[in-house]
């Protein structure tokens, strides 16, 4: 037996090589380098991880093809014209789509109207990975479910694994999917145009198949008219033309023999009639116009008929001898609508219009309608103040029976939502135990409201805290109808305040007061600001003489 030998002399087969005993490094070595920019195997060096299954002659043969293919791989050019480049079928037939039109026979075995029905479908083709589907246009109230029939798939074309290709689709041939016959009609143009550059010869297209229904609603109906005075008028000619009249329903049954507005409506379409009241502010009566419902009046009812229990059940067409037409109704009479007698007064212009064309002999008399008298509105007396709430609310509850809030000068409380002007105040009251009481008078720029903060006194026997809700107050002599309330201009230093019974002396206030009032001056009395000058001036030259005091104190003890 032959085979390579290693370098000991002894035959390549197992249980004839041995481990290297010398061999101190066990790990795996990096078998590729890089020469002339090309990964190659490592060529390993003399005697130095040399791999003992390979012999030298395959290595040697090994060197010699990787040289060889150096050389080649060196000597190829590189010239971009010689290899165009490379464009895979999945980019180049993206979103590129067959669109074929068809359509599939669907039996009705249980109506005898029709056998089958024919529903049209849309067959896709998508180039890119030979999917197809099929999708139903909808018909909107077709009573059947439609929309996609067959999803994105692969179509199976026979039992030995095969599916159906672009190849396979033409015109005028039938395709079976899944148990059902689809029958190819025509294509779109980029179709035609693909199919045909492909070489592929396109049938002459077809004509959609009309089912037997479909053939009997094509045939022309006669139009349901009606006869007015020998002319015919079709559904479709007279639909949403309305004679309309302008009346006084005449009650004499009424105690006071009362006369209402009313219109009433002639339907040419089916000439029926209705009649509504013209609703009238404080006429006594309910929101509801109808008086009479959309219907056919019966004007002539056929003789040995008159005994007919009309009050309980309808008059039938046949016990009908003539009905209410546009020619009984003529402006400036009367007319007898169910036992209820109407005064036709005037019409509309439409009405006018088809009078003069159908009845040109017809005269129209328009009759004035009288206005009835205005009575003079009363003044309204608005209630005093009770004391409950805001004179705006209690104002509200006289205006409307059903009141609304008062309206609210929004842009006033957007520009002063943070502007407050603060007094200090005490009570003007000759008890003892208000002596001493010290207040905090907040007037809120906003909304005019005023607030009061009683200060908390140490055994005063009076629990401070909020004594006033963010109110506006009236002045004395305010009515509900023309209020008045405190002002800044009113709120001077040494004023009284009148608070709900309450009487407030103001003392003091803040210097913000003084600046505010000084850069808006309007309606502002010069004594209100005077006052406020000579109290705060004050204030400040005790206060630095105060602190000068201290100064001094401090200087003669150091």
């Amino acid at each position: 037996m032959s085979g390579s030998r290693n370098s000991s002399g002894l035959p390549f087969f197992p249980g004839y090589t041995f481990r290297d005993v010398t061999k101190s490094a066990f790990h795996r070595p990096q078998t590729l380098e890089l020469r002339d920019g090309y990964p190659l195997p490592r060529r390993p060096s003399a005697g130095i991880g040399r791999d003992p299954l390979l012999s030298d002659q395959l290595i040697q043969q090994e060197d010699t093809d990787l040289l060889f293919d150096a050389q080649t791989l060196t000597n190829i050019s590189c010239d971009g014209d010689s290899y165009p480049p490379f464009i895979p079928a999945y980019v180049t037939l993206d979103k590129k789509v067959l669109h074929f039109y068809a359509y599939f026979r669907e039996d009705v075995p249980s109506c005898p109207d029709e056998e089958y029905r024919i529903r049209p479908v849309i067959i896709y083709y998508y180039l890119e990975d030979d999917t197809m589907c099929i999708y139903e246009p909808v018909v909107e109230n077709s009573g059947i479910p439609q929309g996609k029939r067959l999803k994105r798939q692969r179509m199976p074309k026979n039992q030995h694994g095969e599916y159906y290709r672009w190849k396979d689709l033409n015109l005028a041939i039938d395709l079976e999917m899944y148990g059902v016959k689809y029958h190819i009609i025509q294509c779109d143009g980029f179709t035609k145009q693909f199919l045909e550059r492909e070489g592929i010869i396109l049938n002459a297209p077809e004509v959609m198949p009309l089912a037997p229904h479909r053939k009997h609603l094509q045939k022309p109906k006669p139009c349901p008219t009606s006869s007015i005075d020998g002319e015919k008028y079709t559904f479709f000619t007279l639909d949403r033309k309305v004679l309309r009249f302008y009346a006084l329903w005449e009650d004499a049954d009424s105690l006071v023999g009362k006369t209402s507005p009313v219109t009433i409506r002639y339907f040419l379409v089916d000439n029926t009639v209705e009649v509504r009241l013209v609703d009238e502010p404080n006429s006594g009566r309910e929101a509801y116009t109808g008086l009479m419902g959309r219907i056919r009046l019966p004007k002539t009812i056929k003789t040995g008929s008159e005994s007919f229990p009309s009050c309980v059940l309808e008059v039938s067409p046949q016990e009908v001898e003539e009905y209410y037409c546009p020619k009984d109704f003529q402006v400036g009479q009367r007319v007898k609508l169910l036992g209820r007698t109407f005064l036709l007064c005037d019409c509309d212009g439409f009405t006018k219009d088809y009078y003069k064309i159908t009845y040109p002999d017809m005269e129209l008399q328009p009759i004035q309608i009288p206005k009835k008298t205005k009575v003079t509105e009363r003044p309204k007396v608005v209630a005093p103040y009770n004391g409950f709430g805001s004179l705006e609310d209690s104002l509200q509850n006289c205006l409307s029976l059903y009141p609304g809030p008062p309206r609210k000068n929004v842009m006033k409380i957007l520009g002063n939502s943070q502007k407050v002007l603060r007094y200090s105040a005490i009570l003007d009251s000759q008890k003892p135990a208000d002596i001493g009481r010290r207040f905090i008078l907040s007037y809120f720029l906003s909304n005019d409201a005023v607030s009061i903060f009683e200060k908390p006194t140490n055994n005063s026997g009076v629990i401070g805290g909020r004594f006033l809700e963010k109110i506006r107050i009236p002045k004395p002599g305010s009515t509900a109808d023309n209020p008045k309330y405190y002002s800044p201009a009113d709120l001077a230093i040494g004023a009284k305040v009148d608070v709900f019974g309450h009487r407030f002396l103001l003392t003091d206030a803040d210097q913000y007061v003084l600046s505010y009032l000084e850069a808006n001056p309007n309606d502002i009395p010069e004594e209100t600001l005077e006052s406020l000058r000579q109290k705060l001036s004050l204030g400040t030259a005790n206060d630095q003489g105060a602190i000068q005091e201290n100064e001094d104190k401090t200087r003669k003890q150091a």
